[in-house]
């Protein structure tokens, strides 16, 4: 199943359940998985036209009355192009507002260097009051959904529409606000999120093969960063790795760098996008070239072990 049906039926679920949940789109509810939405909740999904900014505000004022609005549309339409309005009108107003921004990064593939958003994550992290969650697999979203609903305040989910490999079993027990070990280890922590981190399971295999044991640990929130989880892994291992479907600015890496700058510095490499615009192509072009491939996050593993 697509990542956005499986949003698209935890969402309706709780719409049934729960009759404050309200839904806008601006003229992509179909893209997003929420097609017929309007048909099953006529006057709960509401679509706003190719208005972003006036959605973002919409589902403010909604807030305050007590409702619980989630806006979706493209991740630079769900955050670069209201982020004043996200900072105002629901983060300052600390408002109770979900926002689903889809397709991040290099995901957009053939709708090219408009539609990538790199710089998401670092835009909306500087913002108070916002938490910024990035599910792997449909098993991870399904579990978090809950624990995103219930927490009281703004929220960014950053979700790939489409399929995923999965990483784990519809029984894996998530906190929202702990990071996940994938698999522990002694030699280099490998902190990873989103749709990349299939492709550190795949280069793991590579470095075992090399004698190298690396943690593997999935941070699923990027913000509040779970401080605890990065500082226990790098004490441990001494170095570290990133790699993340962002801007290599501002992101995953801005975060562990900040953790370990302030509490327990060591060595980290990178793999992400280093500070370049989108471009049209399929994923594995795209990781080609901007070096995000399973051989890149190897070579970045022993780069980053030879500075240890």
């Amino acid at each position: 199943m697509e990542m956005r049906q499986a949003f698209a039926l935890e969402l309706e679920k709780a719409m049934n359940e729960n009759e404050n949940i309200v839904v806008l789109n601006a003229d992509l509810a179909k893209p997003n998985g929420m097609g017929n939405f309007s048909e099953k909740f006529p006057d709960r999904a509401i679509n706003v036209g190719i208005a972003e900014q006036n959605m973002a505000s919409i589902a403010a004022g909604m807030s305050s009355y007590g409702l619980i609005p989630f806006i979706c549309s493209f991740t630079p339409f769900a955050t670069r192009r209201i982020c004043d309005q996200i900072a105002i009108s629901i983060c300052y107003a600390n408002q109770n507002v979900k926002i689903v921004g889809t397709d991040p990064g290099i995901s957009a593939e053939y709708n090219g260097g408009t539609h990538m958003s790199f710089e998401d994550i670092g835009v909306l992290r500087s913002i108070p009051n916002i938490v910024i969650f990035e599910p792997i697999d449909n098993a991870q979203l399904i579990n978090m959904f809950p624990q995103i609903l219930e927490y009281e305040g703004p929220a960014y989910i950053r979700m790939f529409r489409k399929n995923t490999p999965d990483i784990f079993d519809d029984n894996e027990k998530f906190d929202l606000f702990k990071s996940k070990v994938i698999k522990e280890g002694t030699d280099v922590s490998i902190f990873c999120s989103g749709l990349t981190t299939n492709d550190v399971l795949v280069a793991d295999k590579i470095l075992q093969s090399e004698n190298i044991n690396a943690e593997i640990i999935n941070i699923h929130t990027i913000k509040p960063i779970d401080s605890e989880g990065v500082l226990k892994s790098i004490r441990k291992t001494g170095c570290a790795v990133t790699v993340e479907n962002h801007n290599v600015i501002g992101g995953l890496r801005s975060a562990v760098a900040e953790v370990s700058a302030s509490e327990c510095p060591v060595p980290i490499e990178c793999i992400g996008i280093n500070d370049k615009f989108g471009q049209v192509g399929k994923l594995p072009y795209l990781k080609e070239i901007y070096h995000m491939t399973c051989d890149d996050i190897v070579s970045a593993v022993r780069k980053v072990l030879k500075r240890k």
